[in-house]
């Protein structure tokens, strides 16, 4: 299917709901899940769930949802999560692609790697403008999900979206002492910079990060550092600041 004919399938309302539903889980969604998420009925949901996935833009699977195996332990439900291949339109046709990777492979074979981090670190700083540091994980939450790095808390329950989230970080950051510095940490799961990253990973986790430190500012009480891990989409992480911990 072409690109633009499976980013149509998002024009149904109900569909489009329930694919930024399970995109923003980060795992695998069975049907009455989703259903309920978005408030249709289960066979509803599970004819616009298909739909999303004959586009390509989910991916399906089977598994038992109770946790158990054996007799008793019910028949595998049907699963979904955001499939990996990226979907985009452009009118008129546009290759920004095979530009930023020309000049990513120009930029790491003549080592200007520090040259670029300072670029990027400049364009945090002037996209943030003569607004403060980001003052803490909420505002923190909001930038990085209006660039498109779908933040999400590790380890808190039923995040759903940015506006859950922050409240996660406010129920995290009451709880004195309770969560530690692992209730502080934001990761995101999508990477704008994936198709160039992907091929020249040091040199353009490197920009990320010094974009982030631009953005969010060096003086705040949040910072970004690199934390690869298996799976993730970015390694960089948005934490509180040690330093700004009393």
């Amino acid at each position: 299917m072409k690109d633009i004919d499976a980013i149509a399938v998002l024009q149904d309302p109900v569909r489009r709901r329930l694919y930024e539903y399970v995109a923003a889980q980060g795992r695998e969604v069975g049907r009455n899940e989703a259903a309920e998420a978005v408030g249709v009925a289960r066979t509803l949901a599970a004819h616009h769930l298909d739909r999303l996935t004959e586009a390509g833009l989910l991916e399906s699977g089977s598994r038992r949802l109770t946790g158990r195996s054996g007799p008793g332990a019910g028949r595998p439900a049907k699963v979904y999560t955001r499939a990996r291949a990226e979907r985009s339109v452009s009118l008129p046709a546009r290759d920004y692609r095979t530009a930023a990777e020309l000049l990513a492979e120009a930029a790491e074979q003549a080592g200007l790697d520090a040259g670029l981090c300072a670029a990027a670190r400049r364009r945090g700083e002037a996209l943030r403008g003569s607004a403060a540091p980001c003052g803490g994980l909420e505002e923190a939450m909001e930038m990085l999900a209006a660039r498109g790095y779908e933040p999400h808390l590790e380890g808190v329950e039923g995040v759903e979206g940015v506006q859950d989230a922050t409240e996660g970080v406010r129920d995290a950051e009451g709880a004195e002492g309770a969560t530690g510095e692992a209730g502080r940490v934001v990761r995101m799961r999508n990477c704008p910079f994936h198709a160039v990253a992907e091929r020249f990973p040091p040199l353009v986790c490197g920009m990320n990060l010094a974009l982030l430190e631009g953005l969010l500012g060096a003086d705040g009480p949040v910072r970004a550092r690199m934390d690869a891990r298996p799976g993730e989409c970015c390694c960089v992480v948005v934490e509180t600041s040690k330093n700004n911990i009393h």
